[in-house]
């Protein structure tokens, strides 16, 4: 009799890969619907971070440069968002007109961040394949 009861709670919990009466779970080697096998699953997701951490790295080494004022005040940013360098013209500096000066170094700084978060969106878009992933900061 207790035997009877095993099958019958086999038949209506099934056994851990989602279709009552099979093998091991998709993550365990069963399959998921649409053919793809959770192994492979997995491993598109490793490729991925790993395609990510170095698109990361490179956008750590490339650099963007924001302008305003004509070229007068450039600001150099990597990938990332850091400031790498801050170039001004001589003549732009004029201590009886610091507020032009502000200006200018905040409009070259939006110029330069709008840049590199548009640098990054296309180098993580060519990783993610343009799927838009919470949480990658860009």
């Amino acid at each position: 009799m207790a035997k009877k009861s095993k099958n019958i709670r086999q038949r209506r919990f099934g056994t851990g890969d989602g279709f009552a009466g099979g093998g091991g779970g998709a993550l365990a080697g069963g399959g998921l619907p649409g053919g793809l096998g959770g192994g492979n699953l997995m491993s598109q997701v490793r490729k991925m971070q790993e395609e990510m951490e170095k698109t990361q790295e490179e956008l750590a080494q490339e650099e963007v440069v924001g302008t305003s004022g004509g070229g007068m005040v450039e600001i150099v940013m990597d990938g990332h968002q850091a400031v790498k360098a801050v170039r001004l013209k001589p003549e732009v500096v004029d201590p009886d007109d610091v507020e032009m000066l502000q200006d200018l170094l905040l409009a070259a700084l939006n110029d330069a961040t709008e840049k590199a978060k548009a640098l990054a969106e296309e180098r993580m878009g060519d990783v993610t394949g343009g799927v838009n992933i919470p949480g990658l900061g860009f």
